[in-house]
Parts: structure tokens; C-alpha cells; sequence
């Protein structure tokens, strides 16, 4: 059987680098984005999970180590399953934090769809757990820290993706929560859009989704996924922006900064704790000389503290001393 999963992973592993089959993908809400061989992994761990369909309507799923690409684990799944993609720019989730539980999906072929299917691992062992076997049209959305509750997207529309509501799926009960995950400031306001990017705090409790607004206001879902609540945060500043969809998140200062990235420069700054957003802090004008003398280059201060540092150690002196005189 080892033989033949290696075997197995090195043809599937040719094909994905070739093209993103229909049937590696979950297509909402993020279409046509394959994150399966990219695989998902968490902050501090030394593998990360990949998919591969075997073309028998099977997956192969590995442990694969980051460093290197050794396979440590693998197992073939019955059924066609993948790592959900959560966001437009590759983003993938569905490993716990602390790397106990792995959740993948059944990729759709239509929708909407009636039934959806998920299986939970024994991320350590690869061990099947159970399959979850939904009646409705869902997508993954992000897995709390221990993996005891896995957040959805229900489509509430045969017609509009954009229409949805986040659930809560509690694996131990194994049963969906009865009402769905929303802002309790803003409860009568539904969250539509696209998911741009996707950031997790440090310890992996809050999934933070830029989205797209729908044509309307951006923002950010904060999800807090060991408590089942949100936090709608409301971007103002980049309503009617054309770059939008090149923006990216990051978490930094431990987790008490959210980042929103335009390539390198960040646009906005919300702090996780009061989520309030503010413009990033100006970088400081370099000084200029007084006006009538010439200007102090970074390059030539640093040049000047070179040779004081030479003349300290007394290199400069010993090489003028030691002069050869000069031939007559």
C-alpha cells in the first residue's frame, strides 16, 4: 500500500504542476483557486498537509515536512477531497493550531449544491475520523485552535453566491449550531462579499477575511473561533479603491495589529483589541543640511563613522606610517 500511495503522489504531483483540475478545487468562495498540492500548515510546525486526487475517485492525503519535502505520513481516502482555499490570494485552512485535527472538502462540480461533504482527520495519525454529511450548500470557512468547532459558509441563495451566513459546526456534539455566527453590534446587517486575503492571530483563535464589500464598503470579518462571535470591521478608507484586490492582511505585535498591505506599504492598521482602524504612522522625513551648506548623504555619514572607526582602532595611522618611501 506504501508503494503504491508514494507512487500515486509522484504522478499527482506532475499533474498539478501542469494544470488546477476542476475537481481540486472548491470553487466557492474562492473559484477556481486550487490550494490541495500548495497544502495548509500552521505557525511553528515542522510539516504541512497536501492533497492530491488519484483519478479513481480517491485522495491521497500527506504529511509532507517543510523542510526538505520528506512525506512522513500518508493515507487514500475513498472520495474526492481537498484543502479548502478560504480567500483569493491562495490563503488555505482546515488545520487545527495545535495540528490535532485536519478538515477537508468535497470539491463541488455545481451550484448550488444539495449535500456537502467534509472529512475530519487525526491530523498525527491520518486517521479518518468521521465524514460530515450536510444537507446544503456549504464552503470551509476556519477551525478553532483545537479543533473542536469548524466554521462554514451556508449559501442562502440558489441564485446569489453572495448571499450567505457563517455556522458553527460542533464536532463532538456532531451537529450545527442553531443560529448563525454574527457581529452582535450589527446583527441585522448581513456580511456579503468576496474574500481577498486571510491572516490568523498568532495562537490561531482569530481568522481575520478581508472582503471586497460586494460594491460596497470593504472590510474585515473577525472571526473568533473559540468563542462562535464577530466583529464586522468597516475599511471606509478604501471604499471605490482599484487596487483593492491586490491588498493583503498580516498580523503583527504579537497579534494586537492587523495589517492591511499594498504590496510592501501598509494602507490601514486596526488593533485587534479595540478593532479600531487607523493610518499607519508616517516614516520620518530625512533631515536636510541648513540651507547654503551641502547636504549629509546616509551614504557619506556612514563612510565618516567608517574612518573614525579605522583611525580609532589605529589602521589609517599604522598604514601612513608604514609608507614605503618612494624611489629616487
Amino acid at each position: 500500500m506504501t508503494g503504491r500511495i508514494l507512487g500515486l503522489l509522484a504522478g499527482a504531483a506532475i499533474v498539478a504542476g501542469l494544470a488546477a483540475s476542476t475537481a481540486s478545487a472548491d470553487g466557492l468562495p474562492v473559484l477556481g483557486v486550487d490550494v490541495g498540492s500548495k497544502g495548509v500548515t500552521v505557525p511553528g510546525a515542522i510539516a504541512r498537509f497536501v492533497t492530491l486526487w488519484s483519478g479513481k475517485r480517491s485522495t491521497v492525503v500527506a504529511r509532507v515536512r517543510r523542510n526538505g519535502g520528506r512525506i512522513d505520513r500518508s493515507r487514500l481516502l475513498q472520495g474526492t477531497f481537498t484543502i479548502p482555499a478560504v480567500a483569493y490570494d491562495g490563503s488555505a485552512s482546515g488545520l487545527s493550531a495545535d495540528g490535532s485535527v485536519l478538515v477537508l472538502i468535497q470539491p463541488r462540480v455545481s451550484f448550488p449544491r444539495a449535500r456537502t461533504s467534509f472529512a475530519v482527520l487525526d491530523a498525527r495519525r491520518l486517521r479518518l475520523l468521521k465524514v460530515l454529511r450536510l444537507h446544503g450548500d456549504f464552503s470551509f470557512d476556519a477551525i478553532s485552535p483545537s479543533g473542536n468547532r469548524i466554521y462554514l459558509i451556508n449559501y442562502l441563495s440558489p441564485t446569489d453566491a453572495t448571499k450567505y451566513a457563517v455556522r458553527a459546526y460542533d464536532v463532538q456534539a456532531g451537529r450545527l449550531l442553531p443560529e448563525p455566527v454574527v457581529d452582535p453590534h450589527e446583527a441585522d446587517e448581513q456580511m456579503r462579499g468576496q474574500p481577498i486575503s486571510r491572516a490568523m492571530s498568532p495562537d490561531g483563535r482569530w481568522a481575520y477575511t478581508l472582503y471586497d464589500g460586494n460594491g460596497k464598503t470593504p472590510f474585515v470579518h473577525a472571526l473568533d473561533t473559540s468563542r462562535a462571535t464577530a466583529r464586522c470591521i468597516d475599511l471606509d478608507a478604501l471604499e471605490g479603491e482599484k487596487y483593492l484586490w491586490g491588498l493583503r492582511l498580516s498580523v503583527g505585535a504579537g497579534g494586537k495589529r492587523l495589517v492591511v498591505r499594498n504590496g510592501l506599504a501598509p494602507e490601514l492598521v486596526v488593533n485587534t483589541e479595540t478593532f479600531a482602524v487607523s493610518k499607519p504612522p508616517q516614516p520620518r522625513p530625512i533631515a536636510t543640511a541648513r540651507e547654503g551648506s551641502s547636504p549629509i548623504w546616509p551614504w557619506a555619514a556612514g563612510a565618516s563613522a567608517l574612518a573614525l572607526a579605522l583611525v580609532a582602532a589605529g589602521l589609517v595611522g599604522a598604514t601612513r606610517r608604514h609608507r614605503r618611501p618612494a624611489l629616487g
